[in-house]
């Protein structure tokens, strides 16, 4: 096709038809005449997430107590075995990885397990971009240890308010950090972080580096094993559609494996030590031993389903068209909205770009609500962003062309003004 027809229905139509994940679309409830882009905040149920919650209702039925090592999924093993199956899309062997607890419950287990300040080493280097949550939670495990947050926490900061400069980190990594925690992918500008890079830089520095992958997992292929990431955590409700609150996940290299965790539990314990009733913790060999209380079983259940679909789709397939259809996004963008002020401010490079578009606008609570009412779901962050997530096991090329055409309408007509410029409770 030519140049001015990329920019037509027509071709927006022939990328679906060529498209080799196509078919997992049917796979998911897609709301009939709504365009969902806010997958990086909530995947949508899948008919297999649904099913496996039915299984999982019909194992405590059937079995009662029993159900816990009985059934097609006995709850007991329940979060290895998922583990098991959601560890090749961090890049982690079997054993290091663990569903378990949430994301901020995680954090504070591996903060708690790898934070061990001693003599100058007494600060744990963020950044000012981080999500909030994991800040609050870096705050108060200082505060735990007796610490000033404002003096022990260094946050880098972003010269352009969006993005970060991988140099800017390393330049901080000094001989007072004794952990660094950073985002994978920034949440509000869809920011990649060179992983690989940073982890050996801090290890250059006999210092322990992890990672929050809440915006990349399910988004981007990872190699923590390889690249030596100490630690990582992250939620499953996003673009791996686990379910709304559904239980979270880390990862835990083999190397610390023997590491006592910092916040023991009752399933922290040795499977086969468990009942033995002691009242002196024998941990799990391996990333289990991160594991604090009972698993939630109803909340683990949907993931079983999310995750075959993974496994079928490929997380190289999933990324290559990612890629394409944030592209795709953004070309529209360029040419349909240049005259409205939209700004594209997430990176353009595919290298360095995850799964979500980053727009800001003066009034983007407002385009936001009206883009709702056209039945188009996006995300709002405060003050003036919107994200746009075209997620590639649902959302289709032909979808972008119609979401740009249709903010195109917005911003000619100017319908965002009968709205109110502020956002909702949850926005």
């Amino acid at each position: 096709m030519s140049v001015g027809n990329a920019y037509k229905r027509e071709y927006a139509l022939g990328l679906d038809k060529q498209d080799g994940l196509a078919s997992f679309r049917q796979e998911f409830y897609v709301k009939e005449g709504s365009i969902y882009l806010d997958g990086n905040s909530l995947g949508l149920l899948s008919k297999r997430a649904e099913q496996t919650l039915f299984s999982l209702l019909d194992s405590w039925k059937n079995y009662g107590i029993d159900g816990w090592t009985q059934g097609e999924h006995p709850w007991f093993y329940l979060s290895e075995n998922l583990g098991k199956t959601l560890a090749p899309l961090v890049g982690g062997s079997p054993e290091e990885v663990i569903v378990t607890g949430s994301t901020t419950v995680n954090l504070h287990q591996l903060v708690s397990t790898f934070y061990k300040p001693e003599g100058k080493r007494t600060k744990i280097l963020a950044d000012e971009l981080n999500f909030p949550s994991d800040i609050y939670a870096l705050k108060s495990q200082l505060a735990l240890k007796g610490y000033d947050p404002s003096e022990h926490l260094i946050e880098v900061s972003s010269s352009d308010g969006h993005t970060l400069n991988e140099d800017d980190i390393i330049q901080e990594m000094k001989e007072d950090i004794a952990l660094i925690v950073l985002p994978s992918v920034l949440y509000r500008s869809g920011q990649i972080l060179d992983m690989k890079r940073l982890t050996a830089e801090a290890h250059k520095r006999n210092i322990f580096i992890g990672f929050d992958l809440c915006h990349s997992v399910g988004s981007i292929p990872h190699q923590l094993s390889e690249w030596d990431v100490d630690f990582a955590f992250w939620c499953n409700y996003k673009h791996l559609n686990g379910g709304p609150g559904g239980v979270g996940g880390l990862f835990v290299n083999q190397k610390h494996f023997g590491r006592h965790p910092g916040l023991a539990g009752w399933f922290s314990s040795r499977k086969d030590k468990q009942f033995d009733m002691d009242h002196t913790l024998t941990p799990a060999e391996d990333a289990g031993a991160f594991q604090m209380g009972t698993p939630h079983v109803l909340s683990l259940a949907p993931l079983i389903g999310s995750l075959s679909i993974f496994k079928e789709a490929g997380m190289e397939n999933i990324r290559a068209k990612s890629l394409k259809l944030t592209q795709y996004l953004m070309d529209l963008i360029e040419h349909e909205l240049s005259e409205y002020g939209l700004t594209i401010q997430n990176p353009k490079e595919d290298h360095r770009r995850g799964g979500h578009i980053y727009l800001e606008h003066p009034e983007a609570a407002r385009i936001c609500k009206a883009l709702k009412e056209e039945k188009i779901i996006p995300d709002f962050r405060t003050p003036n962003g919107i994200r746009l997530a075209p997620v590639a096991l649902y959302n289709t090329f032909e979808e972008v062309w119609e979401s740009v055409q249709i903010l195109k309408r917005i911003m000619k007509e100017e319908r965002y003004k009968q709205f109110k410029n502020e956002r909702e409770v949850v926005a």
